[in-house]
């Protein structure tokens, strides 16, 4: 998925939007393997535990961590990564044996994108106060990742206390990538000293000055990375890629949706790409095309300009 200077493209999930009937999600797994076949580098799943109508995006629908356990078995090679698991509503126990088991099984293909979550109806429905969201999801983080350290931790935390025991299975490559996104109420000094990347919202993407502003904030985290080594950035846009190659890039929804042909989404995704974005989850659950179709077009006319990277096998995973 990663490496300076290079973007990558992957597909967020789901493939249509969720409007009252289940069928929506039929045929996606088998697409998904395409998408794997097709050579795109991630596919990317959304944790939305409760639909709340007056939000109005059911999300992924399926719990991330065992739809992504069925995807291990469909897929061969692609990065699978949340987006996002919200932290604060699980505890750090839970969420690190989800998270190591899906590393397991796929061989070790998990990126774990985590956020402190953004739907105020999910947290007195956890019997949780929203506004502690914040510090909840900084305790959790570092809970998790004592948990996934070598080693029996020890750990005194308000969310619980181990002392002589010992936390499996541990990850199968030492260490699974953890992603921040956007603020996660967290301060850019904290996500760059404690992420191993940052997913955040694009700026608006139908005219260059959505990328510039992008890239200043991007320079700004990364100039805040005490090694000054490189760690990736990642952006994310709902795409309705048309037939008509030349059509113009035209946000729909509030900007929320971007209505272009693939020479517009090409130069968008160059122009991120000089902006220090390293890869690009599209999604298309609203576009008028059939998922098969969009799929199709930008492999083979999109995946060209910005491959993914070979990296190494994944590990043997026969379970």
């Amino acid at each position: 998925m990663f490496a300076r200077d290079h973007l990558t493209v992957g597909i967020f999930l789901p493939l249509r939007f969720y409007q009252g009937d289940m069928a929506v999600l039929q045929g996606q797994a088998d697409l998904v393997a395409e998408i794997d076949r097709r050579g795109f580098a991630a596919v990317w799943v959304r944790d939305v535990p409760l639909f709340d109508p007056a939000f109005g995006d059911a999300g992924q629908l399926f719990d991330p961590f065992t739809y992504l356990a069925y995807l291990a078995a469909r897929t061969k090679r692609i990065a699978l990564a949340t987006g996002s698991v919200v932290v604060p509503l699980r505890h750090p126990i839970d969420l690190a044996k989800a998270a190591t088991t899906i590393d397991h099984l796929s061989g070790g293909r998990l990126v774990l994108g985590v956020a402190s979550g953004d739907r105020p109806v999910e947290f007195p429905a956890y019997g949780l106060d929203m506004d502690e969201r914040g510090p909840r999801f900084a305790e959790a983080v570092s809970y998790v990742r004592r948990l996934l350290a070598p080693g029996c931790p020890a750990i005194r935390s308000s969310l619980g206390t181990m002392a002589d025991v010992d936390f499996l299975p541990k990850p199968p490559t030492g260490r699974i990538p953890l992603i921040v996104t956007g603020s996660s109420r967290q301060s850019p000094g904290w996500i760059a000293k404690h992420a191993d990347g940052w997913l955040t919202y694009p700026q608006p993407t139908h005219t260059p000055e959505g990328p510039r502003r992008l890239a200043r904030n991007i320079g700004a985290w990364r100039a805040q990375i005490e090694d000054g080594g490189f760690r990736p950035h990642m952006t994310n846009e709902w795409i309705d890629l048309v037939d008509d190659p030349d059509f113009p890039r035209t946000p729909l929804r509030g900007g929320f949706v971007l209505k272009t042909g693939r020479k517009g989404l090409i130069d968008l995704l160059g122009e991120w790409r000089e902006a220090g974005v390293n890869h690009a989850a599209l999604g298309m659950q609203f576009a008028d095309r059939p998922p098969a179709e969009i799929i199709q077009e930008l492999a083979e006319e999109v995946l060209p300009h910005f491959p993914s990277l070979e990296g190494p096998e994944p590990l043997a995973a026969q379970w």
